[in-house]
Formats: structure tokens, sequence, C-alpha cells
């Protein structure tokens, strides 16, 4: 079974819709000193609103502010976040938080709320600011229009836009495209224009939103659908071609089925004129349709350091036109030349970008299958894992093309839809503390009870973040979406939006994915039981009430922060840094935030850390262990009438999650440096404990044990007699979960020790040598190359590390053996990943050998969609799995408790996986499984995982560039 690394916690909902417009209201005249603007502007979704508000002082600096106006209509405010909101009949009052009471002449603070509304939704106009009326003309907003062609449309389908914009009173600044809420493009020349390219099959909503010169708003929306392809199609193999400058390559094009009759085709280039496609037009019979006909494209000679690209769109009456995209090698600039890998990695790219991985919204899927269970536990889930690889694939892409657009366009779609918004974590900023409730082994002893009298420490992080960024709201992924609302939950229990935050892992070690009930980020009663899912997890003396919550995987954000880093090395080669400089301060802002995942889950003491009734509440850093922990969780009210908002760190360090690599970066990199004042003390900090935690787990053997953790069982508890320390944390073999064992898998090593190896060649990190030296012997006397390829697939651990008393340290009583191998496509590509490097740095001639052959065996196995070999998948038998009290086994539901997903299945004692996820039974792949349940052979198939491709292609690219010779 593949598994991917799981998370804990609570979690959230999907992003909100385009904002339609906004009004801006100069200081009027005012009293002596004080002064004061106000912009009010609005995203209208249904019924409901999100309105943000900026506050500038335009007088005497004040300590403490009170915002009023009144509604012209019937909205009303449901949650407000920045400010503290009430409403009586139609006047809103706001009042400053602590940390936003002060504005300096000048100064601007940004607030905002939730509203609801029928009919139409007017926008106020006159604001005050302690009595002060921020009053004065509105200017008139601009007018636009958008034209989309009438269709019909079949994927995978290139939809042109244009937008003609006007102003009454001014000019316009530029215009806005977007597609289905996500901002696609910006142009600031009319005419207007932008080609949606490559659409899959779905429904779209597009809009162009025009500025002006006061920066007043207007937006034009259209629909249109994009059917599913039926009959034969047109075929490129392969879809996206590489082609030197001066040199040429060559496709094949043909057709999917038999013809009728002749099919001319023909084939136009847009894009870079440096590249050319010859013939431009062609004819496919009845003769030719499956072996098909060779399209030459060239790139000529020039001087300049650009490689362009280039869509080459075949056309055919009665056919989905097909875009092949050509990238132009430059030879002109260090790096540029072709290989056969740098060839395989933009063949590779293409099928990734044009086979089904992405949803209408842009979104990466888990995988293109459905039927897969694992961490997330519906292939069209996704996670903050698949748009960190993305990310990074697209950091590739323009190291390779030198096109940055795709890369900030992987960050602009993580920060719309998986990095909540303002909007999706209301209450952030307001106060509070979380309070105590155990972990523990299995699901049956959930819920476990929250303990006020327990002690927390506090918080070291939140007034520094918050005064940093202006905002009590958390920048940092939300660690699983439900892409396609398939559970039903959508936005705060609205059914409908998508995608939608939903959690699962929620309940102690041995929760595996097949005991999990599926819950929503935003719990407002709406599905599940009396009080949603709450009470499944947490037992409390008085009635829950409505919440938020989100849980972080920080591997993914530090991988977000490690491609944010090769972006800016690459375009700096490129002389480009300017393209990515935007993206890259926003990877600086997560990796400011991303130190919660540094701190004890209560912001305890770290070190011997025994009962938690008697393990002392810590502040400062003395809740600091320094380690990328499993997870770091926040939530807060749902409600306008509350204001309490949480956030917890995590006791428990695994090795597979550390990433020294971007420690450094956040530390070695201007660009990437965070606001905060403590931020690269901290991270400097974790940069040594993250080094010593690998040295200190590095078994005599060579592989990596499990990691460290503050609160034994989860609970605090007491460890056994003789257990290993490490900076007073006590050594777990499996840390987190158990079911099965954490660190039985060597995916965990190669992601791990690949970041080691970066380290490494970007620094010459002399304990990173030390690490690899031992690691990279032992793995690849587990490898076997050629036609029967493999790799280590599952470990088994003996003994334990001697405590940890520094440098240089030895473990020969920790041993770790291979017990299984196999052909896991992922892990083979970040294993190679990880030789490549080392071998780059090193010269080591067995590792670099071993990548080439990993890489030959990977290209062997691909296929139209990516690169894939047959799992067997045994554990498909758990799917009708029932509680079983004796192995603690199947689905657990507390007896009393009842309730209902969205889509009518009941929840409740005796229920089993499938039982609570009947759609599963509607999917094209079931009958197999249903099969194998009924006694059949245990079920294969080949799955397309996103960050395995990815992976992939990045391998491909990583020795292409290496190893420019081969």
């Amino acid at each position: 079974m593949k598994l991917m690394a799981r998370r804990r916690r609570l979690a959230m909902l999907a992003a909100t819709a385009l904002a339609v417009g906004g009004v801006t209201l100069p200081a009027g005249p005012a009293q002596a000193a004080p002064a004061c603007d106000v912009v009010y502007a609005t995203n209208d979704w249904g019924s409901g609103f999100t309105a943000n508000v900026t506050i500038k002082n335009l007088g005497d600096a004040i300590n403490g502010w009170t915002l009023k106006f009144a509604f012209p209509g019937n909205q009303r405010v449901t949650q407000g976040w920045s400010a503290r909101f009430t409403q009586t009949g139609n006047e809103v009052t706001a009042t400053n938080e602590a940390w936003n009471a002060s504005l300096a002449t000048g100064a601007s603070t940004s607030i905002g709320f939730n509203g609801t509304y029928t009919g139409s939704n007017p926008k106020p106009t006159s604001f005050s600011v302690n009595g002060v009326t921020c009053g004065g003309t509105v200017q008139k907003p601009p007018t636009v229009t958008l034209n989309v062609p009438a269709g019909p449309f079949v994927a995978p389908a290139d939809v042109p836009l244009t937008a003609t914009a006007a102003d009454e009173d001014g000019t316009i600044s530029k215009v806005e495209f977007y597609r289905n809420g996500l901002l696609v493009n910006t142009d600031t020349t009319a005419p207007y224009a932008y080609t949606l390219e490559d659409l899959p099959a779905g429904n779209y909503t597009v809009q162009a939103k025009a500025y002006d010169n006061a920066n007043l708003s207007a937006v034009s929306e259209k629909t249109f659908t994009v059917s599913p392809a039926t009959g034969p199609t047109l075929v490129a193999t392969p879809s996206a071609v590489s082609v030197n400058e001066g040199g040429s390559t060559t496709f094949n094009l043909k057709l999917s089925g038999a013809p009728s009759g002749n099919v001319p085709v023909t084939l136009a280039r847009t894009g870079d004129s440096d590249i050319t496609v010859s013939p431009t037009s062609l004819t496919l019979t009845t003769a030719n349709w499956s072996t098909g006909a060779t399209v030459t494209v060239a790139a000529a000679e020039d001087a300049d350091t650009v490689g362009g690209t280039a869509t080459i769109t075949a056309s055919a009456t009665g056919y989905a036109p097909l875009a092949i995209t050509a990238t132009e090698i430059d030879n002109d600039v260090p790096g540029g030349g072709d290989n056969v890998y740098v060839e395989r990695f933009l063949q590779q790219y293409g099928k990734i970008k044009n086979s089904g991985y992405f949803s209408p919204e842009g979104v990466p899927y888990h995988s293109i299958e459905t039927l897969i269970v694992e961490a997330p536990d519906h292939g069209h889930q996704t996670t903050s894992e698949a748009f960190s690889f993305w990310l990074w694939l697209e950091a590739n892409y323009g190291r390779v093309t030198q096109n940055w657009a795709p890369f900030n366009n992987a960050w602009t779609v993580m920060e719309k839809y998986i990095i909540p918004s303002n909007a999706d974590q209301p209450t952030a900023g307001s106060p509070g503390t979380p309070q105590y409730a155990a972990e523990h082994d299995l699901p049956s002893q959930y819920p476990s009870a929250l303990e006020p009298n327990v002690p927390v420490g506090q918080d070291p992080l939140r007034n520094e973040l918050q005064a940093a960024y202006g905002t009590g709201s958390i920048y940092g992924m939300h660690w699983l979406l439900d892409v396609d609302n398939v559970y039903g939950y959508g936005r705060c229990g609205d059914g409908t939006t998508r995608p939608a935050y939903i959690n699962t892992f929620q309940r102690g070690t041995q929760e595996s994915v097949w005991e999990t009930v599926p819950q929503p980020s935003c719990d407002t009663f709406r599905h599940g039981g009396q009080y949603g899912y709450l009470d499944l997890f947490i037992k409390e003396s008085n009635a829950p009430a409505k919440q938020w919550k989100y849980t972080n995987a920080p591997d993914a954000d530090a991988r977000a922060v490690q491609a944010a880093y090769w972006a800016l090395v690459w375009a700096k080669e490129q002389n480009k840094q300017a393209d990515v400089a935007a993206t890259v301060a926003k990877a600086a802002k997560m990796g400011d935030y991303l130190r919660y995942a540094l701190f004890d889950k209560y912001f305890k003491k770290v070190g011997n850390c025994v009962g938690a009734s008697t393990c002392p509440a810590a502040s400062g850093r003395d809740s600091a262990h320094y380690l990328l922990s499993w997870y770091y969780s926040w939530g807060g009210a749902y409600e306008a009438n509350q204001n309490w908002s949480w956030r917890i760190g995590s006791s428990h360090s695994h090795f597979g999650y550390q990433n020294p690599f971007a420690a450094w970066a956040l530390t070695n990199t201007p660009e990437l440096a965070p606001k905060s004042p403590t931020a690269a003390a901290d991270w400097t900090k974790s940069l040594e404990r993250q080094l010593e935690l690998y040295t200190w787990l590095q078994s005599a053997d060579g592989g990596i044990a499990g990691g460290a953790t503050n609160s034994w069982g989860g609970h605090y508890g007491q460890p056994p007699a003789g257990t290993a320390t490490f900076h007073g944390m006590y050594y777990d073999v499996d840390p987190v979960y158990n079911d099965p064992p954490s660190n039985q898998w060597f995916g965990m090593q190669a992601w791990s020790m690949h970041r080691i190896a970066e380290l490494y060649q970007q620094t010459g990190n002399e304990r990173a040598k030390a690490l690899l030296d031992k690691w990279v012997p032992w793995a690849i006397a587990n490898t076997t190359l050629g036609a029967n390829w493999s790799i280590p697939a599952d470990l088994k651990w003996t003994g334990q590390p001697t405590t940890w008393a520094g440098y240089p340290h030895t473990n020969p009583n920790l041993r770790v053996e291979v017990l299984s191998t196999g052909q896991d496509v992922g892990i083979a590509a970040a294993y190679a990943r990880t030789l490549i490097a080392y071998a780059a740095k090193s010269g080591n001639t067995a590792a670099k050998n071993t990548a080439k052959g990993l890489l030959d065996a990977l290209h062997a196995a691909s296929d139209a969609q990516g690169v894939s070999t047959p799992e067997t998948r045994g554990d498909y038998r758990r799917f009708d799995d029932t509680y079983n009290a004796s192995t603690g086994q199947g689905l657990y539901i507390p007896q009393g408790w009842t309730g209902r997903m969205p889509n009518g299945d009941v929840i409740a004692p005796g229920k089993s996986f499938v039982d609570i996820r009947s759609f599963y039974k509607n999917d094209p792949a079931w009958p197999k499984v249903q099969a194998y349940l009924d006694g059949g052979p245990e079920p294969v198939f080949n799955y397309h995982r996103f960050w395995a491709q990815a992976d992939v292609a990045m391998a491909y690219a990583d020795y292409g560039k290496a190893f420019p010779n081969g």
C-alpha cells in the first residue's frame, strides 16, 4: 500500500467568490486634527457577502478607534475579524483589537466581516471614526462588458475572453480576468483580452473586473460549459516538445479511433515567433489514422537569452482542437541546450498539464483516479502536499523555459483555495488559549474530555505575527480539500461551494484512514449529529460551539518555501528575479507562520515533560523544540457574538517531516527573510537542531529512525524505563500513527534525505555530507536496476539510539532491515533526486549511475498519463469492515451517537468505511473492489498520484541539468 504522510486535527471550508465592487470615501470636513478615510469593498456570493474595510488615519495619531456606519438595506453581520463588531438595527459598530488600536498619521488597518442579505446589497454611504465623519462625494465606478464566444466547447478547450471597459469620470487602470473566482490574468492596455487554454470538461464562470484611476471597480460575468470529448479525438505523442535553438524536433499526430473518411487537419502556431511548425496542414485517413503523421517543430537561432514557448493548435472539423506546447531551449544562457532528460521532463510536464490532474478551478487533484484510499480517502481530494509539489514542478518549468508565469499562478491558486482567507478564519485575531485534551491510542477512547485545569503555556508568536502583518489570520495551508465537494459539505455547511475544507484524522495513533469520519472544517451543525461532528472527538461540560478549525502540514509549507528558493535562484541565473519577487515574498511570510510547528502542542516546557498536570506551562522559547512537528492547528468561534480563538503546535516530530534546507534558506536568503524580529533566530536554531536530530536517529546501517516526542502517548505520559532522549524529548520509533507504522515506508527516507542532499549540494554542509555518506551506500545496496528494478519498500527497526550528548554520535544498537522491495514510482523519483544532488556535489559515481538507472526504469514505465506500475491493493478488504473491539479495527462510533452525512448516509455504531461513503459504489472502479469483497482476487490498479508524477518530472530535470552530457 502506498501511504502518504498523515496529518491530524480539525479543518475548515472553501474560499470566497470574486469581489464585485468597492466604494472609496475620502476625508471630508473634520474637527481640528482628526480626519479619516474609509474604503469599503464587498464580495457577494448568493445571499451572503464578505466585506473588507480599510480605515486610514489622516489626522493626529490615535490609540483606540471605533468605526460606525449604517446599512442601507437588510444586511446583517454574521462574523467579523480584526475588530469587535456589534449591530443594532441597521447600525454597525466596529471597535479595535488590542494589536491594531494604534494608528499613526497616515497609517491604515484592514478589518472585515461576513454578512447576509436578501434582495440587493447596497453599500453604506457614510462612515465615522471616533465620531468624526469620513464623508464626501462618491465617485462613479467604471463600466465593463465581458464577451465569450458562443461555443460549443469540447475538452480540452481554448476559450478566448475579451472585454471593453470605460470610466465616466476617470480612466481605466486595468482589467482583471477571473476563472471560477481565480485571478488568471491582468491586462493594462486596451483591447483587453485573455485566452483560457486546455480547459477540462466542466462548468465555468468567468469575469472581467475593471478598475479606474480611483481604484473603484465593476464586474461583468459570463458562464459556459466545456463538454467531454466523444468519439475519436486528435492525439499528439508527445503532447509537449522542447526544441534546441537552431534545431528541430518532431511529434506524431494521429486519431484515437478510425474515421469514416479523410480528416483534413490544420496546424497553427501562436506565441514565440522563433518557433515554426511544418507542415501547416495534413490529412489523416482511414489508412493512416492509427500510425499518424509526423510534424516538425523548429526554433530559429537568435542572439537573445530567452527560451520562449509557443502553442501549436491542431484543428479538424468535428474534432476538439488539440494544443501542443513547444518550448525553445536557449543556448545563450548557462544551462541552456537540451538533452534527453530535459526532453523527458517537458514530456512528463505536458502529460501532467493535459491528463486530468487538475479541477476546473485549476486545483491539482491527489490523483487522476477517484477510487483511491490513503491519506486522502478519495482521489479527487487534494492536499497541501500536492500544492507544494506543484509549485516545485512549476519552478523547474521556469528553470527550463524561463517562463515564470506558471509558477506565480500556482501560488495564486494555492492562496485562493487552500490558504484560508480572512473570511474563512474570521475570529483568528480574537484572544484565547487552547484547552488541554489528552490524545489516546485508540478511536474507541474518544471523545477525549477537555481538562481546563491542566496548565497550558503562553503562545510566543501571536502578538509578534499580528504586529508584523497587521492581521490575526494565519498564513498557512490547511492540509485537506474536497476539491469536487464529493462529500457535500460546501462552504460552512452551504452544501454546494467547492472546493471545500474538510478533515479526517482525529482520533489517536491507531486511527488509520479506514477508521476516519470525514468532517467539515467549518462545523455549523448542518450535518452530522446534534453538534455536527465535534462531539465525536472532544467531550465538553457544556454544549460545543459552532466553530472553524484548520490544520497545517509543516512539511508541505516547508516544501513550498524550498520551491520558492529554487525559483529565485534559477530566475536570478536568467536575470529574471523580478518575475518571481512577489511570490518569493509570500513564501517568506509563510515561513514566518511555519514557526508554529517548532513548539510543543500546548506550549509546555520542552524536556522531561511528564504528567499533564505537573509538566509546567512555558513562556518564551521554553516551549520550543525547534523541530518541524507533525502539525500546527488553529481555530475559533463561528458566530459573530463570540470572540475567541486558539492556536496549538505539536509535541511529535518525525524525521521525515524535517526540512533543514528550508530553515537554511529562510535565514540565508535576503528575499526569503520573514518580517518578524525573532524569526531569523528561530530558524537558525532550528537548522542546528534538525541536523542534530538526523544524526541522533541514523542507524548503524545508515537508515534514519522515527523521531522524538515531548508528550509520550500524546498525554505527557511516563515512557518506558531506559527510553533514549534527545534534548529531553523521548525516542519514538513510529511517531504519530501506528497503522501501519509511520516509519515503515521507505518514502519517508527518500523525501527527507533529498532535503539533506540539497543542503549539501548548495552549501557543502559537513553534517549533511556525513549523513549522506552513510545513507547512500545503504540505500544503493538495497536497490536493483534493470528490467526488474526495485527499491526498498517496507522497513523494520530494532533497538534504539543512544541518548544524545552532542557530536560525535554513534548508534551501534539501532538497526534497520529492509523487509520488502517494490516499484513505487514517486519514491523512486525522490530517491533518484537525492542521489543526483549528492553525486553532483561529491562526484560519487555509484550514486550518479544508480540515479540514471532508476530514471531509465521510470521512463520505461511511461504511459499516456505519466508513469505508473501495477499496485495490488489487499487493504481494500477493509472497505466494509465494521468495528471489532478485539482488534480495534473498523469504523468506531460511540454507542448512542447517530448522525447523517450530507448525502443521507447514516453514521452510527456498526457502520463501515463505505457505509458512510456510499458514493464509492457508483465509482467506475468499484466492481473490481466488490468482486474482491465477494471472495475474488486482490484488485490491481495503476494509479497516477499528482505528487509522484511531479517528482518523476523533476527527477528528469535534475539529472538533465546536473549532468548535461549524460
